[in-house]
């Protein structure tokens, strides 16, 4: 039975050794074929990995390559739109210099560039570059060393002008009866005391400087929300609240100018017309640089002349140097 159970095994084992060892031979070459087939079977297939890198996560599935290519052909779509947007360079602006008309750069080439000149060189200049077919006011623009914030350096005064204004100024007077009368004969164009609060009532300001008494004073009040933002509101400081009015019309009518400094720090001040020539513009404009120079603070430190500038009402302005003044 032993020897019977043996033999009928071994043709078993012999077949599955057989079967094994054909397994074995053939195996590599089926491997083999069907490796060829699949790479056939990519070829024919447009890879990804060819054209694209691989996700950076170092997945290799379909998926993940399909995801990498799209999103960097969104990226390349976005650097495409973002050149096609690109706004043309603009053209560099123009200078306030450039805008202005051709007549007005031809009078300003007559001004020498960075130069300072003198004050009455500057006055002779700025009438010949008036490109104004009126008779413009000349202006002094003069810049201080001041802060107008602290009290002590709020520069402010009034001057009478030698050779006057060039304006016809007209002068109103409020005060008693007396006063009224010596305003008239000083040559007033308006003079009243009721009367002429009846005349604020209704809203008519028909005059250039407001003169008034002390006493007076306190029926003005309440029209200095009127008069005030005007700079009609008499006050000590500008010689319009006194009680000689006579004089302070006679001064009015001579050219007496007011000054202030605003909140920059600039007087801006007309000395006169350009008819008026050189010489009488330079007598304004000296005595008006005196009362400026004689109100500077005792306690200012550095410089308190910063600028000066002479210009016409529009024409070029023209530097003015303050060494001499």
């Amino acid at each position: 039975m032993t020897e019977k159970k043996v033999k009928s095994k071994l043709p078993t084992t012999a077949v599955k050794k057989k079967t094994s060892t054909t397994i074995k031979e053939v195996a590599p070459e089926v491997i083999k074929s069907s490796r060829d087939e699949g790479a056939l079977s990519q070829s024919s297939k447009p890879s990804a990995t060819t054209d694209k890198p691989l996700a950076k996560s170092g997945k290799r599935s379909i998926k993940a390559i399909q995801e990498t290519v799209a999103k960097q052909e969104k990226e390349e779509r976005k650097t495409v739109e973002a050149k096609a947007t690109i706004k043309p360079a603009q053209k560099k602006p123009r200078t306030r210099l450039e805008r202005r008309s051709k007549n007005y750069r031809k009078l300003h080439d007559q001004i020498i560039e960075d130069k300072l000149y003198e004050l009455p060189e500057a006055l002779e200049l700025a009438t010949i570059t008036n490109p104004a077919k009126f008779d413009a006011t000349v202006e002094l623009h003069i810049r201080l060393g001041v802060d107008p914030k602290q009290a002590d350096q709020n520069i402010r005064g009034t001057v009478t002008l030698p050779a006057g204004t060039g304006k016809n100024i007209r002068i109103a007077v409020f005060g008693e009866a007396n006063d009224v009368t010596a305003a008239k004969k000083a040559g007033a164009d308006i003079a009243g005391s009721e009367e002429f609060l009846q005349q604020l009532d209704k809203g008519t300001m028909d005059f250039d400087v407001l003169i008034a008494t002390p006493k007076v004073m306190a029926k003005l009040g309440k029209y200095a929300r009127i008069l005030g933002p005007k700079g009609l509101m008499p006050n000590p400081k500008s010689g319009t609240v006194t009680t000689d009015v006579a004089k302070a019309v006679k001064e009015a009518k001579a050219g007496r100018v007011e000054y202030r400094v605003d909140g920059t720090g600039i007087i801006h001040l007309g000395i006169g017309k350009v008819s008026f020539g050189k010489e009488k513009l330079a007598q304004n404009a000296e005595t008006v640089m005196a009362s400026i120079k004689s109100a500077k603070p005792t306690g200012l430190k550095g410089i308190y002349l910063k600028s000066l500038y002479v210009t016409t009402s529009m024409g070029p302005s023209i530097p003015v140097s303050t060494a001499g003044i």
